[in-house]
């Protein structure tokens, strides 16, 4: 089975899609991992990133067919990425929901705290990044990544750990593992 986690920046996608795999014994894919990297080599923070993106479509070209050909070729993993679900049709597809001000508080807490001045600031750019990303693919694939109808299974974790999403995910996943 393969498993695709989207959802809103600072949700917890990579961090729950870690933890979800490493109890199915999956192994964990992240486009938001390859875009920092790229950022880095680049000495771009993942906003200017973005901005990049919006001009020059090789970036996006070069990530989406990594992520297409692992949907083809692999099984029994776990991907989070906003474009995984699309790239990826046969997965089991999940969106992760969490409200502005615990996406900019965990976002600060971690490796991108770097990135931002104070909270408002995260807040900011949390919404800049997913709207310049959200109207790229949108002319690019005709795809958003914000329309519900697109997942098998919503998750609010606005409210929750970590752990307690995980759980969520695995009573919503196809009995079929």
């Amino acid at each position: 089975m393969i498993i695709t986690i989207s959802g809103v920046a600072g949700s917890g996608k990579s961090s729950v899609a870690k933890i979800l795999a490493k109890e199915l014994e999956y192994t964990h894919y992240s486009t938001g991992d390859m875009q920092r990297e790229i950022a880095k080599e680049k000495g771009l923070t993942i906003v200017e990133l973005g901005e990049l993106e919006k001009k020059d479509p090789s970036i996006d070209n070069m990530i989406d067919a990594k992520v297409e050909k692992l949907g083809k070729e692999k099984d029994n993993f776990v991907f989070d990425s906003w474009l995984a679900p699309l790239f990826i049709p046969n997965s089991f597809k999940i969106f992760l929901d969490t409200d502005i001000e615990t996406r900019a508080k965990r976002i600060c807490m971690k490796r991108e705290a770097e990135s931002y001045t104070n909270i408002e600031d995260a807040k900011l750019n949390i919404v800049k990044r997913e709207n310049s990303n959200r109207e790229r693919w949108m002319r690019y694939y005709n795809y958003d990544f914000k329309d519900l109808n697109n997942y098998d299974a919503i998750i609010d974790c606005s409210k929750i750990s970590i752990e307690e999403t995980v759980k969520l995910i695995k009573e919503k996943l196809p009995k079929n593992l």
